[in-house]
């Protein structure tokens, strides 16, 4: 794959997609691998008690996951400048059905002079947005 190049780009282009389905498996995996233990993450009871809808996803799984849309694209992680967003709405993994998200990157900006692009993320869960304001900056060759 040839890495993308200013060049190529105009604002409005959606330049990546991903899906993923997220299991109470890949919760355990990731509170595994992250250490992040909290019981709303795997357990329905503690959810509840905490006046959750249901077992919530790691916000941090959700970010990476957007993330990582654009870092396959790029072909190179090491020409992300920057990543923001805003967590929006809690995306709950049912036991039975897991959750399914879905994330689409699009040029927002391109500045010639920096080098740089700015893409914004659409990561939806349920038709819903569950991250807002998801910008991700990179920088490109000309």
């Amino acid at each position: 794959m040839t890495a993308p190049t200013l060049g190529t780009l105009t604002p409005g282009d959606v330049v990546a997609k991903a899906a993923h389905t997220l299991t109470r498996d890949t919760l355990v995996r990731y509170a595994g691998a992250s250490g992040d233990f909290n019981p709303i993450h795997y357990r329905d009871d503690i959810a509840a008690e905490a006046g959750l809808p249901g077992v919530l996803a790691h916000g941090m799984l959700t970010t990476g996951l957007g993330l990582q849309c654009v870092v396959d694209w790029l072909g190179d992680s090491a020409r992300i400048v920057s990543y923001e967003t805003r967590f929006t709405r809690p995306v709950v993994v049912d036991p039975k059905t897991g959750a399914n998200i879905e994330i689409s990157a699009k040029v927002g900006r391109v500045d010639p002079e920096a080098g740089t692009a700015r893409i914004d993320l659409s990561v939806t869960c349920a038709g819903q947005t569950v991250l807002g304001k998801t910008q991700v900056l990179v920088a490109l060759d000309g």
